[in-house]
């Protein structure tokens, strides 16, 4: 039987792309990294991963045991939280932030569950979507979406998410569709409104990242309002997939500009240094760093 630590080694070189990426995720050695995988290839007698000098990807073996070990691992590492809590009390106050929508979606699921394990914590969960101070907001612990997590932060990355162009069918029935960013010109978008107005869009062409500059009538501070503006024909849109998901699987609203994707952008939970975490915080970002990776954003 395979041990649980060669199993996240497999798991983290799949998700990493390599293993020296795979090392420098979980702390290990290279040499510990490339042990577990053998361990494991030897005892299936597959090869699980393809090598490269640049990229290690898994072979149409590799994905399908993957796809089937990635839900169990993150349920067996659950289970073992659950069985340390029957032993320890964990009890005291809790306080997170998250994005409005990623709150209701993931955080507060895993907030009930939490406080199944642990019944003698109360937490509070903080719904924005500023990156607020978490020192000021006497926040223990924050989800950050993307890369401008502030330097003064403690982060810790635990998944990414595939960030679409999409609009609604009724949008592109009277204004037709881009069919290359820069077509984005000619078409309403809807903007976020932040600190300052984000009137530039990410985008993957010829291999190089470009920012495209766009321009609409309608911006706001709350992806919820996004989504819904590019729901009823408002605009085009640029918002994370999950967060659209339902929209097109409906059938109300298309995907554009799909081969100019940018990279996934990260997910990250932040603390304070100021701050260090307690024991019922380290528990929590072990638990929903678990759960996150899980998820297929």
């Amino acid at each position: 039987m395979e041990r649980l630590d060669d199993l996240e080694a497999f798991l983290a070189i799949v998700e990493k792309g390599t293993q020296a990426a795979a090392a420098r995720h979980l702390r290990r050695s290279l040499q510990s990294v490339n042990r577990s995988l053998a361990a494991i290839e030897n005892a299936m007698s597959v090869q699980l991963i393809r090598r490269s000098t640049r990229r290690s990807e898994p072979t149409e073996a590799g994905l399908e045991f993957y796809n089937h070990v990635k839900p169990a691992f993150s349920k067996i590492m659950q289970a073992r939280l659950q069985a340390a809590s029957q032993q320890e009390h964990i009890s005291g106050a809790l306080t997170i932030g998250a994005p409005h929508l990623f709150a209701t979606d993931y955080i507060a699921p895993a907030v009930c569950e939490f406080i199944d394990l642990y019944p003698r914590l109360d937490i509070e969960l903080q719904a924005s979507d500023e990156q607020v101070d978490l020192l000021d907001r006497n926040l223990d612990l924050a989800v950050r979406i993307g890369h401008s997590v502030d330097e003064s932060l403690i982060a810790r990355r635990v998944n990414s998410m595939r960030v679409v162009t999409f609009g609604a069918l009724s949008y592109f029935a009277k204004h037709g569709k881009p069919m290359h960013p820069r077509d984005l010109v000619n078409h309403e978008c809807v903007l976020r409104a932040a600190a300052t107005i984000v009137d530039t869009w990410s985008f993957r062409i010829d291999g190089d990242d470009h920012p495209i500059k766009v321009q609409g009538r309608f911006r706001t501070n709350s992806a919820t309002a996004m989504r819904a503006a590019v729901a009823n024909g408002l605009g085009i849109g640029q918002l994370p997939y999950w967060q659209v998901r339902s929209l097109i699987e409906q059938g109300s609203a298309e995907i554009v500009l799909g081969s100019f994707e940018a990279d996934r952008i990260p997910i990250q939970l932040a603390w304070s240094p100021a701050r260090p975490p307690l024991e019922r915080t380290r528990r929590f970002v072990e638990f929903l760093a678990a759960r996150l990776k899980a998820e297929p954003f």
